[in-house]
């Protein structure tokens, strides 16, 4: 059964791609004021700069599950999978920390091209754990996208802004594939949680047991970095503009993922370095090539052409022996003869018809 429109509205795909733009916008305030910090004020503090973020959706959202009444409660939900979520907040902390330090041993270039690992990722674990289903334009929304960002690796290699040539290039490369990797797996289970259970929930776990192992991985790892800082108001103010930008990039992410996809939301996110580097153009005078304005518009495109078609869910009955949709009605298979699959489109408008109620003898 083929449910809802095949294709995005023009006013959802323009919608889709400017919300994916706001989480590369986001980033790219992540990005400056950690260069500004690393390179200008020698603070060197990647785990910290986390545990401050962990600590916000700890008090805005941990505390939120607290004061709820029910299944909803902080407790109930600990008692049901606390420790699904002590290995996704896990997971997040080390992707983080394994890109961030990843520029310690290869150049910029190679971050950049290594980074779009996570999308074939992501798509992996999509197709296999939540039944996602592409068609062709997605793919060669995808491809679009990568030639877009290859594209502006090509303008960093061209107008020499390699920073960071370390000398265990492998090290740097398998650091940022390992990361990749990590935000993949972070980026899917996170879609799952927002589309069965609820945008607070995931962001309280993840506050809790991020806050909590951060503060654990700070105290081993980064005590001593953090003496040594410069504390004065200019580095104070930075480490709130990053907090108040992380904090930003996790609470949306969520609503934008909801509404589109992780695939959706981590090709959008390709533009955040365009972004970083248009704004290196006037506070840090990076030269400019055009092939970066190539590179931007290329990114967009491969976006529209993701975002203009519908992804489907496919629901195995098989797999699946009963779908719950308590108005419709109920409809027995047979016990003999081959199983046809059920197939859901899901897309950013609203679905035409309702789904009857399966139930496999």
């Amino acid at each position: 059964m083929l449910i809802a429109a095949e294709y995005a509205q023009p006013r959802d795909l323009l919608l889709s791609v400017a919300l994916g733009q706001v989480l590369s916008l986001l980033i790219c305030g992540i990005g400056l004021t950690s260069k500004y910090l690393s390179e200008d004020f020698h603070a060197n503090t990647p785990v910290f700069q986390s545990f401050l973020n962990y600590i916000l959706l700890f008090l805005v959202y941990t505390t939120t599950l607290a004061v709820r009444q029910g299944e909803e409660n902080l407790l109930a939900i600990l008692k049901r999978r606390w420790w699904k979520y002590m290995i996704l907040g896990i997971i997040d902390i080390e992707a983080n920390y394994l890109v961030v330090k990843a520029y310690q041993y290869t150049t910029l270039t190679s971050v950049q091209l290594l980074d779009c690992f996570v999308i074939p990722v992501v798509i992996l674990l999509s197709w296999f754990f939540l039944l996602v289903r592409y068609k062709a334009v997605h793919f060669i929304g995808i491809v679009v996208c990568i030639l877009g960002m290859g594209c502006m690796a090509g303008a960093d290699v061209l107008v020499g802004r390699q920073q960071g040539a370390g000398e265990n290039k492998l090290i740097g490369d398998l650091l940022v594939l390992g990361g990749a990797t990590l935000y993949g797996i972070s980026n899917v289970c996170e879609e799952y949680i927002v589309r069965n259970l609820s945008r607070v929930e995931f962001l309280g776990m993840i506050g809790l047991f991020g806050s909590f192992f951060s503060g654990i991985q700070l105290a081993i790892m980064e005590h001593k970095e953090l003496l040594k800082v410069p504390w004065d108001w200019q580095i104070g103010l930075l480490y709130v503009g990053f907090s108040a930008c992380m904090f930003g990039l996790y609470s949306f992410m969520p609503v934008v993922i909801k509404k589109t996809s992780a695939t959706a939301v981590n090709l959008s996110l390709l533009t955040a370095d365009l972004y970083s580097l248009f704004c290196g153009l006037f506070l840090f005078h990076y030269k400019f090539s055009g092939l970066y304005l190539l590179s931007f518009f290329t990114i967009l495109v491969g976006l529209v052409l993701y975002s203009s078609t519908s992804t489907y869910v496919a629901q195995d009955p098989r797999v699946y022996k009963q779908f719950r949709n308590p108005s419709g009605p109920v409809v027995d298979l047979p016990a003999t003869g081959q199983l046809e699959p059920s197939v859901t489109y899901t897309s950013l408008g609203q679905e035409t018809e309702e789904e009857p109620h399966v139930r496999v003898a």
